[in-house]
């Protein structure tokens, strides 16, 4: 679930790699990481490459492993209906959502929760959620349908018939996928071609369910993990990073924010303070085969 936070920012962002986003007491890494090279493992199943096959392993052994080694339902089996981020984070990620995900298009919400942030005035054609809890799941109004999966234990296999969906999104969960080359590559099925895959996080997170590679590493250090996630499977297009999302001119939201009422010169200063006082935002995009126009 994405559940609240404490204002001190240390509670943490969604639900674990199996990915509901409960409220739990969570922590969040604020240590700056130098970036350590990686040495990625060729899979040899996957050396014909064709679209959607696991090129290489980004994760070592260790990288995948947790603090907090026990049952994944057990940690999200009781529902927790609060927020993980604030709501400037918030607003980001729904305007990256208006922009990106076509309207009337078939959405599926990778570890969702009671809400799922898309924006209450565009129609989509169906909206299905992934979780960890049944009655978090059950509460959120955009889905027409739900499954839970722990993404840990069965990463692939899911029951969606392939080229399915527009758009896949995760919001504030990926650091606690353990096999995430393999759910990409699943993404990549369910995908239309020209669909898109919206990976959004923070700085929160639940400590000790995030996997090794994620958890102390830099903002910078992790773009670059969930860059070389799309890159270790065939067919996506390059992975583009973003940390602002600028509202499109004429929207319904593009009013209220962005510096509001402010003369256009300090614009610039009224949206530095909105981000320097919110969440941090990241988020890394990209398609399947191409992006369409």
């Amino acid at each position: 679930m994405r559940q609240s936070l404490s204002s001190t920012r240390s509670a943490s962002a969604t639900p674990s790699a199996c990915c509901s986003r409960t409220a739990a007491r969570a922590v969040h890494a604020g240590r700056w990481l130098p970036q350590r090279r990686r040495n990625l493992t060729p899979v040899a199943a996957a050396a014909e490459g064709g679209g959607g096959a696991v090129l290489r392993q980004v994760l070592t052994g260790p990288e995948r492993t947790k603090l907090d080694t026990g049952d994944d339902r057990g940690f999200y089996d009781v529902p927790r209906l609060v927020k993980h981020v604030d709501d400037g984070f918030l607003d980001q990620v729904t305007e990256l959502y208006r922009q990106r995900i076509p309207e009337g298009g078939a959405v599926l919400d990778l570890c969702s929760s009671w809400v799922s942030h898309l924006p209450q005035d565009v129609t989509y054609s169906k909206v299905v959620g992934h979780g960890m809890n049944a009655a978090e799941l059950a509460r959120n109004p955009r889905l027409d349908s739900f499954f839970v999966r722990n993404l840990n234990a069965s990463p692939d296999g899911w029951a969606a018939a392939d080229q399915s969906f527009d758009a896949v999104l995760c919001c504030v969960s990926v650091q606690y996928l353990q096999q995430p080359e393999r759910v990409f590559a699943e993404v990549y099925r369910v995908l239309k071609p020209g669909g898109v895959f919206i990976i959004t996080f923070s700085n929160r997170l639940f400590y000790t369910k995030a996997i090794s590679a994620w958890r102390d590493a830099s903002g910078y250090a992790r773009c670059q993990l969930v860059k070389q996630y799309f890159q270790a499977v065939a067919g996506f297009t390059a992975p583009e990073v973003l940390m602002e999302v600028p509202k499109a001119a004429g929207s319904a939201s593009s009013a209220a924010g962005s510096g509001g009422a402010l003369p256009q010169w300090l614009k610039p200063l009224g949206r530095f303070f909105e981000r320097t006082s919110s969440d941090p935002f990241y988020a890394v995009v990209a398609y399947r085969n191409f992006k369409r126009e």
